[in-house]
């Protein structure tokens, strides 16, 4: 393993300089004006394959963005077979008046690099396109094998990536997906998520009368559907924190001691939390951490409400409709589909008389989570502490990511997020940037953890 990383260490600069070329190209997928861009994005990473030693290097043509393959399969059948998976599209830059430099021009400040993408996800992905090339470079193999696809879709939510892996499944079997698309605890702090909350989002509308109302000569005669919505919504949760819609928490699989400890763990101060967020306390369910509740609990929160008069002033109306869309955060084994139509006949169920409740999902997703003694686990793990000199934490996030549901339901594996980022990189908004140290220490996590996987007992 050795040579590997000295080439990495040796090499760095260039790969460095490689980076600054993919990080200028604005690879703006909800942009029809750069849609020249991404496909030149594509290009640069076909070239870099080609260079690193990857074979049956392709890009593969959707009714959208491409998607760039290679894979190197020489490590035997004895071995496990890894697919890579990251995206080299980005977010639009704008507001581009809040970046102190460029956005597409990649600037050195403080040991990180600055521009759109450097952390989500070019500079994460890439570290994988180096390790592969730092293995065949010095030794003319990789310790296991290895399949890559890298998206120009993910930003706007891989509306072609899931039809793909349903017609490539056998170009894409593998034991297992590496993805560094996440973040680490916090600097100096390596980490390694293995859960993810999955998402059902609804939208409920409340009608009244058919037309506003003057509230003066009809107020206490009909429904006023802001008052029905707030009923509602208030018979949603209990005082303690808890989602009142029966069944709710029926597949809910709870938190392992072991899982207990492995958030006590972490390096939380909650007083600098709340201090951040300009809070005096935090709430939430009853039993359990902020930590717990914010990741690995499932939640029901109202995202937006409307209804009445909302100028300037005042407006003596009785509306005819209100409405909110409320979104579920869900965990370990809840199914969306199931949540959504307890929501739905609990939501009916409380409608008050003298008005109409109707209730209709958005959009889901199902959680995920991977043992920790998954092989692919363990191996991350050791590849983290061989670099980064300490042993990782284990964390689980709030939000989702949708394509971790999908490798699981389309190729039936599971994912190993190895992220390298910070949540300070400020992805999606102005001054996006990248710890080089980390794009550096990335590189050589990778290529380590090809090596300690070839190493792991099948399982």
């Amino acid at each position: 393993m050795n040579a590997p990383q000295s080439y990495i260490d040796t090499h760095f600069e260039r790969f460095r300089e490689e980076l600054f070329t993919l990080l200028r190209i604005p690879s703006v997928s909800t942009a029809s004006e750069h849609k020249g861009d991404v496909r030149r994005a594509a290009e640069f990473l076909r070239e870099r394959f080609a260079e690193a030693g990857l074979e049956h290097i392709t890009i593969y043509e959707t009714p959208g963005h491409p998607i760039v393959y290679g894979d190197w399969l020489h490590a035997g059948a004895d071995k496990p077979t890894v697919l890579v998976y990251g995206h080299y599209d980005v977010q639009p830059a704008e507001p581009l008046e809040l970046w102190e430099t460029p956005p597409f021009e990649p600037t050195v400040r403080g040991g990180d690099v600055y521009a759109r993408g450097a952390s989500d996800d070019k500079g994460q992905a890439y570290t994988h396109v180096k390790a592969i090339e730092a293995w065949l470079k010095t030794q003319g193999s990789i310790p296991v094998n290895v399949k890559i696809i890298l998206e120009g879709e993910e930003e706007i939510g891989s509306p072609n990536l899931v039809p793909f892996l349903e017609s490539h499944t056998d170009l894409l079997a593998c034991d297992m997906v590496l993805i560094s698309d996440t973040s680490m605890f916090a600097p100096e702090v390596p980490s390694i998520t293995y859960g993810l909350r999955g998402l059902a989002y609804m939208q409920v509308e409340v009608q009244g009368a058919n037309r506003d109302l003057h509230s003066g000569i009809y107020g206490g005669a009909v429904g006023n559907p802001i008052n029905a919505l707030a009923e509602i919504i208030a018979r949603l949760k209990t005082a303690d924190g808890k989602v009142a819609i029966p069944g709710f928490y029926d597949d809910v699989k709870e938190l392992t001691p072991d899982e207990r400890a492995e958030y006590a763990k972490l390096p939380f101060d909650e007083a600098a939390y709340k201090a951040a967020l300009g809070l005096a306390d935090v709430t939430g369910e009853a039993g359990y951490s902020t930590l717990e509740r914010a990741s690995a609990r499932p939640t029901l929160d109202v995202n937006g409400i409307w209804g009445g008069y909302q100028g300037e002033g005042a407006k003596t109306v009785l509306p005819a409709k209100a409405g909110a869309k409320i979104s579920m955060r869900l965990v370990p084994d809840q199914d969306p589909h199931t949540i959504e139509e307890l929501f739905i006949r609990h939501v009916e169920s409380l409608a008050p008389e003298g008005v109409t409740v109707k209730v209709h999902g958005h959009h889901g997703g199902p959680p995920a989570i991977t043992r920790l003694d998954f092989p692919g686990m363990k191996a991350a793990a050791q590849a983290f502490s061989d670099v980064y000199g300490k042993e990782p934490l284990f964390t689980r996030e709030g939000g989702s990511i949708p394509i971790v549901g999908a490798f699981k339901r389309v190729l039936g594996v599971d994912s190993i997020l190895m992220g390298f980022g910070l949540n300070s990189d400020a992805i999606h908004a102005p001054n996006e940037k990248f710890s080089l140290k980390d794009y550096h220490r990335g590189i050589k996590t990778s290529a380590a953890f090809f090596a300690r996987l070839a190493q792991q007992p099948a399982g």
